[in-house]
């Protein structure tokens, strides 16, 4: 008889609940974590795009729903300021989904949980 038959279904309830809680956890960061590389990829494209161009050059940005007129001399620090930012921002949630990971793991290991992909 298997270990898993002879425990207590209020505890393996339990710890298939625990489970699914961790891999939720995992998707939803691994979700914002795809969210802001797309973000940063979009900032690094524009970013190409409007360096080689002439200072005064007029472009557009969306504010908040709002398209706003500016010249390329305003919009590029800002651009690069963001970029910087959601680096900054990605760095974080890899840090957070690899502590999640580590203390799925090590939950994993100390319940002695073995997941059977079906």
């Amino acid at each position: 008889m298997s270990s898993q038959a002879q425990m207590p279904a209020k505890k393996q309830q339990d710890l298939q609940a625990t489970y699914g809680n961790y891999k939720n956890i995992l998707q939803q960061l691994a979700q914002k974590i795809g969210d802001i590389e797309q973000e940063a990829e979009e900032h690094k494209l524009v970013l190409e795009t409007l360096v080689p161009l002439a200072d005064d050059r007029k472009c557009f940005r969306l504010i908040n729903g709002v398209l706003v007129e500016r010249t390329v001399k305003d919009v590029v620090p800002a651009l690069k300021t963001n970029q910087e930012g959601l680096k900054k921002v990605l760095e974080d949630l890899v840090k957070q989904y690899k502590s999640k990971q580590d203390e799925l793991d090590k939950w994993k290991k100390k319940n002695n949980v073995q997941v059977v992909q079906q």
